[in-house]
């Protein structure tokens, strides 16, 4: 074990972190399985875990807690209503809490009723796909099929009016972006208020889609007998969580995935003529390019020993996903794109109890999406050089700013 003596200064993660973060990881993973940093915004210290096999049982240890609210803030601490909402979503939540929340929605989920929405997402898809043949030559793909296609399929599984989609996007690009400002309270508050209103129209008629089944729960339980319910705050959280997570991590499969091929003609070559590799490509494709850059937030209650390393009590741990993804030890010649590979164990989608509930619909998306994109548009190409390409500023979540391609 090595008690680690924290630098007068730890590096702080910056502009080139957000552009090249896989290059930032690679270096501090061939150092050692942890890394002390400074977070962006905020001026936090925090604890980078960044090998495979560290990730892996971090993501797993229950000595690793998510609940801040409840166990980092002090008796006086009220936050104001708009955004405490916030604190208690499933990804904040430990055991028993976290449990509770999560089988009040994990049925909406399962791998059977993910399946049923193939005919849905294949009409989604062509027709975005119809959209894109009838326009220029030219298109920000992202905005025109990435971000599109994950915003409908879960506006419409949660009963959501697509119709909003563009506010949702401006919403979640502010509360991923973590960084403290006015925009970040700005938009849970107009999150907050949004689902309110819908939740209590729902209320008044309610229709065949999640919300109104989580309404149902959180009026009168989960139907089971069991008495689990969803209160208020906790309904409008789950709500908040559900639509942000179930497009954010697809919409950048999707784009960055895109790239990943288009800069990689060989193994794009060889996809669009062997159909049958899809499943599995896209997995590679979520080891690649990892849509999050590291796991949200953990921390300690007491010193924990990882990779050799005893981090104290009451420090922020992030498991660094894309690292553990690229670490040679678990995955051989890991920079390298192979639609062939097997990618399993690749841990994009966590590990744990708090594993992604929508990972059969983040990868029936993402071969539905890739599948259509390649079969359409045979000389699909970039429109700009890579290196001019811009990631957004978020430490969690590792998206392009936009991806302009040519589609003939």
């Amino acid at each position: 074990m090595t008690d680690f003596t924290a630098p007068p200064s730890p590096e702080q993660l910056g502009d080139a972190y957000f552009q090249d973060p896989l290059a930032y990881f690679r270096r501090v993973q061939e150092e050692g399985p942890v890394t002390q940093v400074t977070l962006p915004f905020s001026g936090s210290r925090a604890w980078l875990v960044t090998r495979y096999a560290e990730v892996r049982a971090a993501l797993a240890d229950p000595r690793l807690y998510k609940d801040w609210a409840g166990k980092l803030t002090g008796p006086d601490w009220s936050p104001d209503e708009e955004t405490a909402f916030l604190a208690v979503h499933l990804l904040n939540a430990d055991p028993p809490v976290h449990t509770r929340l999560r089988k009040l929605v994990s049925k909406a989920f399962t791998a059977r009723r993910i399946a049923a929405l193939r005919p849905r997402i294949e009409e989604i898809t062509g027709a975005l796909l119809d959209e894109l043949a009838a326009g220029p030559a030219e298109v920000d793909l992202l905005e025109a099929f990435a971000f599109p296609l994950p915003v409908t399929v879960i506006c419409e599984l949660l009963g959501v009016p697509t119709r909003d989609r563009d506010r949702f996007k401006e919403w979640s690009h502010a509360i991923v972006a973590s960084d403290g400002t006015r925009d970040f309270r700005t938009a849970g508050a107009e999150m907050f208020f949004y689902f309110t209103d819908l939740v209590a129209a729902k209320r008044v008629r309610p229709a065949d889609d999640l919300v109104s089944a989580l309404i149902e729960a959180s009026d009168s339980g989960d139907g089971s007998g069991s008495g689990e319910t969803l209160d208020e705050r906790e309904l409008i959280a789950m709500l908040f969580l559900l639509l942000i997570a179930g497009h954010e991590t697809t919409t950048n499969l999707i784009a960055s995935g895109t790239l990943a091929l288009l800069t990689n003609p060989a193994q794009m070559s060889r996809l669009r003529s062997d159909p049958a590799l899809m499943p599995g490509a896209v997995d590679e494709l979520l080891r690649f390019v990892n849509p999050l850059n590291h796991a949200t937030d953990r921390f300690t209650m007491e010193p924990v020993e990882i990779g050799g390393v005893t981090i104290p009590a009451r420090e922020w741990v992030l498991c660094v996903t894309s690292s553990a993804n690229r670490d040679p030890a678990r995955f051989p010649a890991p920079d390298t794109l192979d639609v062939g590979r097997d990618a399993s164990g690749h841990v994009a989608f966590g590990h744990g109890i708090h594993f992604c509930l929508g990972a059969p619909l983040a990868r029936l998306e993402g071969q539905v999406a890739f599948g259509g994109l390649l079969s359409r548009f045979p000389s699909l190409s970039l429109a700009v050089e890579p290196s001019s390409l811009r990631w957004r500023k978020s430490s969690l979540i590792h998206g392009l700013e936009s991806l302009p391609v040519r589609l003939a």
